[in-house]
């Protein structure tokens, strides 16, 4: 898929936009602009496949978390990822995600580090539903 964010010039942190036709196409791009903005995805493996889930009733923070358990899982198991097949479902007015999400250990040789990405935050933080898809507007701690 052709990427869909763009990067923003941002004081202190790293700000972009994405955009998508579907929940599971925005959910994809900011994945991409978030690991996008830690190292080269296109040096990134398909060795292991972990699975994210997450449950929200608004779907800004069922986006929000899962970029946050990005992080996570590349502080703490050094995973990075370049390649998500992710379904989104609401129910019940509670929106669920189910995520297998692609990469490989980050090796500081291999894939070439940028930024490191401490955060995401809630500043500026938005999800809109556009004309033809969904936009997300994110700000990265750095």
């Amino acid at each position: 898929m052709k990427p869909s964010y763009i990067f923003i010039d941002h004081t202190a942190d790293v700000l972009f936009k994405a955009v998508g036709n579907t929940l599971p196409e925005l959910f994809e791009q900011c994945a991409l602009a978030t690991e996008d903005t830690q190292v080269d995805v296109t040096k990134i493996e398909h060795k292991e496949t972990i699975t994210i889930t997450g449950k929200n009733k608004t779907i800004d923070r069922l986006l929000f978390d899962f970029l946050d358990d990005l992080v996570y899982h590349k502080d703490a198991d050094l995973l990075i990822f370049n390649k998500f097949d992710i379904k989104i479902e609401e129910k019940n007015g509670e929106y669920t995600l189910n995520c297998e999400a692609t990469g490989e250990k980050l090796s500081h040789k291999k894939h070439d580090p940028k930024v490191d990405v401490k955060a995401v935050t809630m500043h500026l933080f938005e999800v809109n539903k556009i004309e033809d898809g969904w936009e997300a507007q994110v700000i990265l701690d750095i």
